[in-house]
């Protein structure tokens, strides 16, 4: 059985969790509101101040190993939107590279990143993003948003628009991550 599914998710003050009848899980808080479908398979239990997420033992559609998985995913899916809409959660990127710079208007972000063209980038409603250039410092880009899925893979996404090379130490990153560094080829030629 998963290890992470029997813990209880403790709701917050202000956060509203509610169950429907086909498996649907709705959370709504300061921050925001979201929904999530759950298998069949797994069964919610609202106590008001936790929910409890359990295996179904009668449903048979699917095999015992999947269920078991399934356990851990939704719980930690439910758990994610619980934080989510109470706290929400923020990513901070900067650019490091000579000339790489970030502006915004609203959504619509504008990369400068040493190609020969801007790449603008629309950025979904349920984000919010702030940009930061100061001098002597690289330029920050400030993430924030209810759904940690989505802020993930908008990060990839802006990260794939140059990724940190190992050579120079160049391209887009997450604020405190080590970059892994080669020497280059005259290092090791004698």
């Amino acid at each position: 059985m998963s290890r992470i599914g029997k813990l209880p998710i403790s709701i917050p003050a202000g956060v509203t969790v509610t169950v429907n009848d086909e498996n649907v899980v709705s959370v709504k808080g300061p921050k925001g509101e979201m929904t999530q479908a759950v298998h069949p398979s797994i069964k919610i239990e609202n106590t008001g101040a936790e929910l409890v997420l359990t295996i179904d033992e009668q449903n048979d559609t699917v095999e015992t190993k999947q269920k078991q998985a399934f356990h851990g995913l939704y719980r930690s899916l439910i758990n994610n939107m619980v934080v989510g809409v109470s706290e929400g959660y923020v990513k901070k990127m900067e650019l490091v590279g000579v000339g790489f710079r970030a502006s915004n208007q609203g959504n619509l972000v504008e990369f400068s990143l040493g190609y020969t063209h801007s790449i603008f980038f629309q950025l979904p409603n349920e984000i919010k993003v702030e940009t930061k250039s100061e001098r002597n410092q690289n330029p920050l880009i400030i993430l924030e948003s209810c759904d940690k899925q989505l802020l993930g893979q908008v990060c990839a996404k802006i990260r794939s628009f140059r990724k940190p090379e190992p050579y120079k130490g160049k391209g887009v990153l997450f604020v405190g991550e080590q970059i892994r560094r080669k020497s280059g080829k005259s290092a090791g030629a004698k």
